[in-house]
C-alpha cells in the first residue's frame, strides 16, 4: 500500500466519468491543457487538449513542480485528451506502459523482480469483514516464526486493519527490519511462506503470493523507525479514530474501483488526493492527542 492517489466520479449508466465531474476533482493545472467540449456528432462531452509534443515530458515537469498530487492518472489524461478520449478509454496495455514509465520517474531506484508477474486481477472493494483481524493474526504468527529476530515489528496496516472500512479483501502486513538493504535477513523467510518479491525501492520491499496462489495477503518490508513505517501506522490509527475520514476514504475507494477496475496502478493513484488530505488531518490529530508509534498491534 503506497500512500499516494486521486478521486473520480462516474457517469450514470456507462461507468465513465463526465468531463465536468472529473474536472471538479482534478488539479487546477489541467485547465491549461485539458477542457471539455461537445462532440459535434454524438453531442456528448469529450476531453480535448492540444497535441503536446511530449505528454510524458509535460507530466514530469508538472510532477516535479507540483509534487505527488500530480498522479499517473493525470499522465493518462494528457495522452488521452490529445485524441479526444477519456483517460480510461486508453487501452489497458497503453496504460500499463505509461504507468510503468511514470513509476520509474517517481521512484528512481525502483526495480521489478523478473518473473514476478501475476495474471490480471480485477479490482474488487468489499464491505468490511470482521474476520480480517483474525487472518492477520494467523499470518503474523507464521511470519514471526519464519523471520525470527529479523522482524522488529509486524503490523496490520491498510484498510483491512480499520474496522468498518470498505477494502479490497487482501491483508496488508508491514514488517519492520533494521536494514531493508539486508534482504538476506528476511527474503528467504518470506519466500518460505510462498511470498514472492515483486519490487524494491528506497523505502520498502514489496512481497505478494507467487503466481498460482490466491492473492489474500501482501507484505511490505520497511525500515524500523522510518517515515514509511510511521506514515502507514498513523494513517491506520487516524482512520480508526475518525468516522468522517473513514466515510470519505470509503467513497473514494468505491469510485476508484468502479472507474479503474482493470488498472491496479490507477486505482491506487486515484486515492492520492484523499490520502494526502487525510495524512494532513492525521498529523494534526497526532499532535492534539499525543499519538506516537508504539508496540506492534493489530
Amino acid at each position: 500500500m503506497r500512500l499516494r492517489a486521486d478521486h473520480a466520479g462516474s457517469r450514470p449508466g456507462a461507468g465513465h466519468p463526465e468531463p465536468t465531474a472529473v474536472a471538479a476533482a482534478t488539479p487546477a493545472w489541467t485547465s491549461c491543457y485539458i477542457r471539455a467540449v461537445t462532440d459535434p456528432t454524438s453531442g456528448q462531452l469529450r476531453w480535448a487538449a492540444p497535441q503536446l509534443a511530449d505528454p510524458f515530458a509535460t507530466w514530469c515537469r508538472l510532477r516535479g513542480e507540483l509534487g505527488p498530487r500530480v498522479t499517473v492518472i493525470d499522465l493518462y489524461q494528457l495522452v488521452a485528451a490529445g485524441r479526444g478520449l477519456r483517460a480510461e478509454e486508453l487501452t489497458r496495455s497503453e496504460r500499463e506502459l505509461l504507468s510503468e514509465r511514470a513509476l520509474d520517474f517517481v521512484w528512481p531506484h525502483r526495480e521489478i523482480e523478473p518473473g514476478s508477474d501475476r495474471v490480471h486481477e480485477p479490482i474488487l472493494v468489499t464491505a468490511y469483514d470482521p474476520g480480517w483481524p483474525d487472518l492477520f493474526v494467523g499470518w503474523r504468527a507464521r511470519l514471526s516464526a519464519a523471520l525470527g529476530a529479523s522482524a522488529r515489528r509486524i503490523d496490520h496496516i491498510g484498510s483491512t486493519a480499520v474496522p468498518g472500512l470498505d477494502a479490497k479483501p487482501v491483508i496488508d502486513i508491514q514488517v519492520s527490519v533494521d536494514r531493508i538493504e539486508d534482504e538476506a535477513s528476511y527474503r528467504p523467510g518470506l519466500e518460505g511462506c510462498h511470498l514472492r518479491m515483486r519490487s524494491r525501492d528506497d523505502l520498502h520491499r514489496y512481497f505478494r503470493p507467487a503466481l498460482g496462489r490466491p492473492r489474500k495477503v501482501q507484505v511490505h518490508v520497511c525500515q524500523v523507525g522510518g517515515a514509511w513505517e510511521r506514515d502507514h501506522l498513523l494513517l491506520r490509527d487516524f482512520l480508526r479514530a475518525s468516522e468522517t475520514a473513514r466515510v470519505s476514504y470509503a467513497g473514494t475507494k468505491r469510485a476508484a474501483a468502479a472507474r479503474w477496475r482493470d488498472d491496479r496502478i490507477a486505482y491506487t493513484e486515484a486515492k492520492t488526493a484523499v490520502i494526502l488530505d487525510t495524512l494532513e488531518a492525521a498529523e494534526a490529530w497526532a499532535s492534539s492527542c499525543g499519538w506516537s508509534v508504539i508496540g506492534p498491534s493489530i
